[in-house]
């Protein structure tokens, strides 16, 4: 089948209706495609008989009883029906909540197949959850052979919405199958099906929704996702082949101390002025970023490493490269907060080696803005820092040789794109503080080059976790008071700005007030939050750093890219409204000095069981790249590291976590066919070329 008969309107299934149309839409379906991709969450094996008296064993039943009685229970509008059936084994009840309709569709005599989850209650065996067909005299062509068939096979379990139930799906698939399904061409390269034994795609298709057997149900899945996960390194190869195309246009001669990939002259210098070394993951990293800056093509690589590891140091360093290329670097970071330290930090180390730097936001003042400009656009400033202010149309760069793109997650696409328009191919570095674990990094950055910075500075203690249940918080309040009276420096974190009524929550502002007031009256206590004008928030932030102020009150806009090391202790009150990376974010603010550090959890009396693991992880982890792997197992990979909004990862049956020795095979054959005969997929399989274009018809990945 072409693609463009996968692209027909899904409205042209029967029984998928005006009304069924509207719900599928909102699912994100709309063609026969759509459709036919829209896999299972999970499987009902109804092939095989079990009695009512075996309910205990496998949690079904499936067999065909006798309506005995009926009787009621409840009034008004809470009558509900109950109907008694039994088997050959014994007697059961089913409790009708909101179908009273039943009463007629299960008259007491007749026969019906029964497929429901049972339980032991009041003495008797109920269900509440079941499905129910009369045994029709005959099998026909139409109803009665769609009910004999729901009782004798393994029946998909959909993902629904309000207004669209698992036997209205089920229908329209059946149908989706039959009439379009069968035709499906396969896609694979004939070679890699015949290497792993993979099934045809139409007979995969029919197996995924409606298999025979539990065998050809493990089949198509493995073929499904083997496929899935072939496109997405399909396209990732593409990019990355992409960018090899392109040559970098040096201006002028480069002195053969800039190539390579030990330290450059300036490299050296800002190297021998530090008060300390380089950890042997910053030198390894820097490396890597030497020899990349040096080589034919533009550099793409993602830098990771934990809170407080040095990968701004290691940007830093590179941007000094650029420099010595007779470039400029752009610093981008997500707020400016961020942006300021950054741009501070800079001034510090690079300026005395006549560095010339720029700092520009949005709330950067019309006068000054027009000077940095002009100067940008000459050459006049190496290094310009900023947040996505630095991507403006008014914003150009005489030669922008390198983007330092900081926490990454959280910029999308289109805005790494639109910084990198301002230069011509120029290098890439991404940098994040929230590790992202390999299967993920091969999947979502499958395109980049990545390093690593596993150790940490020289002298940093673990910081020491401890949770504190609402109501003991006197405990952690004189804890803290005693770190305070030897002159060391504390964070509070709350989950709101202000009081939100329909929330038993505290917030920053009510409780900055009570710090100040009754908790720590003895010490200066400050509030930081979002909705603070910027000049405030960093005379805020710039007191604390000082040691003037000695309690800093915040919500989460301290996440990222504040740096003192003389505070000690990090208290989050209800942890459980954060995620793992945000809470692994918060602790990394402090333990970044000598001194040892306390982070405190302070959580909620109704803790959910997905807080409790989350609370777990941060208690018993201290490394980063174990939380993140843990925060992939509880979240998903869709949700991590800001991935999904970013436009990068949208699996449908595939999991990278789950499935990554299928993510490594495919990644190699996908790379493989790119760079040896990129024509077997562009000329032979019509559905694997509209992938290297765009999204495939049959998958759910974005690029």
């Amino acid at each position: 089948m072409f693609v463009r008969e996968l692209e027909t309107p899904v409205t042209h299934v029967r029984g998928a209706g005006p009304a069924v149309a509207r719900v599928l839409a909102g699912l994100g379906v709309t063609t026969v495609g759509g459709l036919l991709s829209y896999f299972p969450r999970d499987w009902e094996d109804r092939s095989q008989e079990a009695p009512l008296a075996g309910f205990a064993q496998r949690g079904e039943v499936n067999t065909v009883v006798t309506v005995l009685a009926h009787d009621w229970f409840g009034a008004g509008r809470m009558k509900t029906l109950k109907i008694h059936v039994e088997d050959d084994s014994g007697r059961g009840v089913l409790v009708c909540f909101n179908r009273p309709f039943l009463e007629k569709q299960a008259p007491v005599g007749a026969r019906l197949r029964l497929w429901g989850r049972f339980f032991l209650k009041y003495g008797e065996i109920q269900s509440t959850a079941f499905e129910i067909d009369p045994i029709p005299d005959e099998i026909i062509d139409g109803t009665g052979a769609d009910s004999a068939e729901r009782f004798n096979e393994i029946l998909p379990v959909y993902p629904l919405s309000a207004g669209l139930t698992q036997g209205v799906l089920r229908r329209v698939m059946r149908r989706a199958v039959i009439d379009y399904g069968k035709r499906v061409e396969d896609e694979l390269p004939a070679f890699l099906r015949e290497r792993d034994g993979f099934l045809t795609k139409a007979h995969a298709i029919e197996s995924i929704h409606f298999p025979a057997s539990a065998e050809a149900l493990a089949d198509a899945r493995r073929t499904l996702i083997y496929e899935e996960l072939f496109y997405l390194e399909c396209i990732i190869g593409k990019r990355a082949m992409e960018r090899r195309k392109k040559t970098r246009q040096d201006s002028g001669d480069v002195p053969a101390a800039v190539l390579g990939d030990e330290p450059s002259p300036l490299q050296k210098k800002l190297i021998e002025r530090l008060p300390f070394t380089l950890t042997g993951g910053q030198s390894s990293a820097l490396k890597e970023l030497n020899s990349d800056m040096s080589g034919q093509y533009p550099m793409a690589r993602l830098l990771q490493g934990d809170v407080g590891s040095g990968k701004t140091l290691v940007a830093f360093l590179a941007a000094l490269r650029a420099r010595e290329f007779r470039g400029q670097t752009a610093i981008m970071a997500p707020t400016e907060l961020l942006a300021r330290q950054h741009a501070e930090n800079a001034a510090r180390l690079l300026e005395p080696l006549g560095v010339n730097l720029a700092y520009l936001t949005g709330n950067v003042k019309a006068a000054g803005r027009s000077r940095l400009l002009a100067a940008l656009t000459s050459g006049n400033i190496d290094i310009v820092v900023g947040t996505h202010a630095l991507f403006s149309k008014d914003v150009s760069y005489r030669s922008l040789r390198l983007v330092v793109v900081d926490e990454q997650h959280r910029f999308g696409v289109v805005q790494r794109a639109a910084i990198m328009a301002k230069g011509d191919s120029p290098d890439l570095l991404m940098m994040s503080a929230t590790p992202i674990p390999r299967t993920l990094a091969l999947t979502v950055f499958g395109d980049l080059d990545v390093s690593v910075i596993a150790d940490m500075p020289a002298g940093r203690k673990p910081i020491k976790t401890h949770l504190a249940r609402h109501g003991n918080e006197t405990k952690v309040y004189d804890f803290v008071r005693k770190e305070l009276a030897a002159g060391r420096q504390a964070y509070f974190v709350y989950p709101l700005i202000e009081a939100d009524e329909s929330k038993s929550l505290k917030d920053a502002q009510s409780m900055a007030a009570r710090l100040s007031e009754r908790i720590f009256p003895e010490h200066p206590v400050a509030l930081v939050h979002s909705k603070l004008e910027e000049e405030e928030k960093r005379n805020v932030m710039e007191s604390f750093r000082k040691g003037e102020t000695r309690v800093l009150v915040a919500t989460s806009v301290v996440e990222v890219g504040v740096d003192v090391p003389n505070a000690t202790c990090m208290v989050v009150e209800h942890a459980e409204r954060f995620g793992l990376s945000a809470l692994h974010q918060l602790r990394g603010r402090v333990g970044r000095g000598d001194a040892q550090s306390y982070c405190f959890l302070v959580y909620s009396k109704e803790l959910t069981e997905d807080g409790k693991a989350r609370l777990k992880v941060m208690l018993e982890n201290n490394d980063g790249f174990v939380i993140a792997e843990e925060d992939l197992k509880l979240r998903g990979p869709g949700q991590i590291a800001g991935i999904e909004q970013s436009g990068y990862l949208a699996l449908g049956i595939a999991d990278p976590v789950r499935d990554a020795q299928e993510l490594v095979r495919a990644r190699a054959d996908a790379f493989g066919i790119l760079e040896r005969d990129p024509g077997l997929l562009e000329s032979e399989h019509r559905v694997i070329a509209s992938v290297l274009d765009r999204a495939p018809p049959f998958t759910t990945v974005t690029a």
